[in-house]
């Protein structure tokens, strides 16, 4: 495979590789002929809609968690628009119904609230219900759909089945970048909630959070799991993976600006954790460098760092065979998913350059921007 030259590309940028890409897109792609499955893309996960009419061969659709997500859904993918909020809004409804054809409500008091006007539609909009299985593996609170007092979901002990007129599906999302084995147990306490309202239902949503193109991942597994939820209850399986459709696709290609020393050598790049990773502070989560080792594994200890003025802004300690300096370019791995779609601004800070590599057109800059930007988003 033909490498990407990095130091070609505007500093900062995002790079996606579209063979990796498709990579991902084949193996998911081979689940749903095997299961007869959907799979939908999740657009807060990935929406680089430049790459969407390479996914909108391989997956049934996208799914939607907000009004703009679905309005870009409907706009650049061109199938089939799911979309599930904790909330929707009064005055936006109508709009989203132009857009969507299936709808998940995260309450029956949503769902009575809004159930006419989606009934009442021009076309026919398929119904569902989150609920909350009151189960998770997911270690890190802020990302766990099911954590101690969610807000994501009906809790079992709220769900009141007198009430599931027009609804033709059930949805659940308690998993984060895990395997088929954490859903599997997942299954076991969702079906001794739930299992008996599915064989009333059409579909059956398991969320997103599998990470189904990491290496090491039972496919073989998730098959048989959907296989047999499928024939058990006679129902569809829709699975909605944001971050598996992009893993390890894309990168993130910044310079050295400046190194300094205080107490330690730093360095300081022409990107920013807080601006353009912000899941390395949330999560939190080191990202890889290509060439880099951990501190103290190569001869030069670097903690690297962004360019705003938060003091926070910190993206880790990394080691090289050689001293940084400045118009070095780093290239970090894995920066596809949840980053385009998480920047932003703070500081005035620009965003990252967007661009797209094949083997027949190269390296295509796909999108940059500028003090329009900024200053359109402010007023």
């Amino acid at each position: 495979m033909k490498q990407i030259d990095f130091k070609s590309v505007p500093s900062p940028s995002f790079v996606v590789d579209e063979r990796l890409l498709i990579k991902n897109l084949e193996l998911l792609k081979s689940i749903q002929d095997q299961t007869n499955c959907d799979i939908l893309l999740a657009l807060k996960g990935f929406s680089m809609w430049s790459t969407f009419p390479i996914a909108r061969h391989y997956l049934k659709g996208i799914t939607a968690s907000s009004l703009f997500e679905a309005h870009l859904g409907f706009e650049e993918f061109g199938k089939e628009v799911h979309a599930y909020a904790p909330a929707y809004a009064d005055h936006e409804m109508d709009e989203y119904l132009q857009y969507i054809d299936h709808i998940v409500f995260n309450s029956f008091d949503q769902l009575h609230r809004h159930k006419a006007k989606v009934k009442a539609s021009d076309k026919p909009i398929s119904i569902g219900l989150r609920v909350n299985p009151g189960y998770s593996e997911v270690e890190t609170p802020l990302y766990d759909p099911c954590y101690i007092n969610s807000r994501l979901g009906i809790p079992f002990e709220s769900f009141r089945p007198m009430e599931l007129q027009d609804v033709e599906g059930i949805h659940f999302h308690a998993m984060c970048e895990q395997g088929a084995d954490v859903l599997e147990r997942i299954l076991i306490r969702f079906e001794e909630k739930y299992g008996e309202y599915l064989h009333q239902m059409k579909w059956v949503n398991f969320g997103g959070g599998h990470h189904i193109t990491r290496e090491g991942y039972d496919v073989e597994l998730l098959v048989n799991l959907i296989n047999r939820i499928q024939n058990t209850y006679n129902v569809k399986v829709i699975l909605e993976p944001g971050e598996a459709i992009a893993l390890n696709t894309g990168y993130l290609v910044a310079t050295v600006l400046d190194t300094i020393k205080n107490g330690m050598d730093l360095a300081i790049l022409d990107t920013s954790a807080t601006c353009h990773m912000p899941d390395t502070l949330e999560m939190p989560y080191r990202p890889m460098i290509i060439g880099s080792g951990l501190p103290n594994e190569k001869k030069y200890t670097y903690r690297l760092g962004g360019m705003t003025c938060l003091a926070g802004d910190i993206i880790g300690d990394y080691s090289f065979d050689e001293p940084l300096k400045p118009g070095d370019t780093l290239v970090f791995t894995d920066m596809a998913h949840y980053t385009m779609v998480k920047t932003h601004m703070f500081n005035g800070v620009n965003l990252p350059s967007i661009c797209l590599y094949n083997e027949k057109e190269g390296l295509q800059v796909i999108r940059t921007f500028n003090y329009n930007d900024y200053k359109g988003r402010l007023s």
